[in-house]
């Protein structure tokens, strides 16, 4: 499995997204995106750069084909890598992925600024984390999700009372420190996100699969909608109330992520 990392992230993000996977299945192949954790941006500053490097990547490991997981800001380049070298691709999935347009969402407040695109900021929520895991996940779902009170409460009460979660939630949270050797990578990201209208994702050929959580307030849920209305056959799975981490974090992530073995299950070649 190729694990194409979101903004902020780098190949440790990679990794934990991909820890629904049996590793005794699959080895996990989750390298930084240009402008990440020292991977040099004149690596691919263009999404199609990046989808080359990818590909040049599997030649220099002496790997073949791969399935392809691609999450928010990972989503283009997996799109642009499935669709320009499709002999290396047996299968797609991408999990709120952006598909078109994108920029900061409005949730992307001072506050929300201050604390997730600053080193400062980060070692704050770290520690908020440790000490009021509550308060913690409540500032993510406030940026990351469109949320009444109670479905705030509800899903916050979901996490402290999994520990499956929760692990993943200070996890994921550790690969976006710090910030400042994943800036470049992250501002080249929102950059090229700008100037696209929609990825011409009707070009993929190969067995898709789209999941994206339907209250998704960084990456809205219509880029889910379009790249599962425009591939040909491709399958798909809306996470009811699902936050832009709802796949790992949200009462369905369980459903979500068994969806996803069921589409490895079913297309990984003999």
């Amino acid at each position: 499995m190729l694990s194409l990392h979101g903004g902020l992230g780098g190949c440790d993000q990679g990794r934990v997204m991909a820890e629904w996977i049996d590793v005794h299945q699959y080895r996990i192949l989750s390298p930084s995106r240009p402008g990440y954790l020292g991977t040099p941006l004149d690596v691919g500053e263009t999404m199609e750069e990046q989808a080359d490097a990818m590909a040049s990547l599997l030649d220099t490991l002496g790997i073949g084909k791969v399935v392809v997981m691609g999450a928010s800001a990972g989503g283009p380049t997996a799109y642009l890598f499935t669709i320009r070298h499709p002999d290396r691709v047996w299968g797609l999935i991408v999990i709120d992925g952006v598909s078109g347009y994108y920029d900061l969402p409005e949730t992307a407040g001072p506050i929300a600024k201050a604390i997730f695109l600053s080193g400062l900021g980060q070692k704050v929520m770290q520690k908020i984390g440790d000490l009021q895991p509550r308060m913690m996940l409540q500032s993510i779902f406030q940026s990351e999700a469109y949320f009444t009170k109670e479905q705030m409460k509800r899903h916050i009460d979901y996490v402290m009372g999994n520990q499956k979660a929760l692990s993943f939630v200070k996890a994921f949270m550790a690969t976006m420190s710090p910030y400042k050797h994943r800036q470049v990578g992250t501002m080249n990201d929102v950059d090229r996100f700008r100037q696209y209208t929609h990825i011409p994702v009707e070009q993929i050929k190969c067995p898709s699969l789209i999941i994206h959580g339907t209250h998704d307030a960084d990456v809205k849920f219509y880029d889910g909608v379009y790249a599962y209305e425009h591939i040909a056959g491709a399958e798909r799975f809306w996470i009811e109330e699902g936050s832009h981490l709802g796949f790992w974090i949200s009462p369905n992530s369980d459903k979500a992520q068994g969806v996803a073995k069921d589409f490895l299950d079913r297309h990984r070649p003999d």
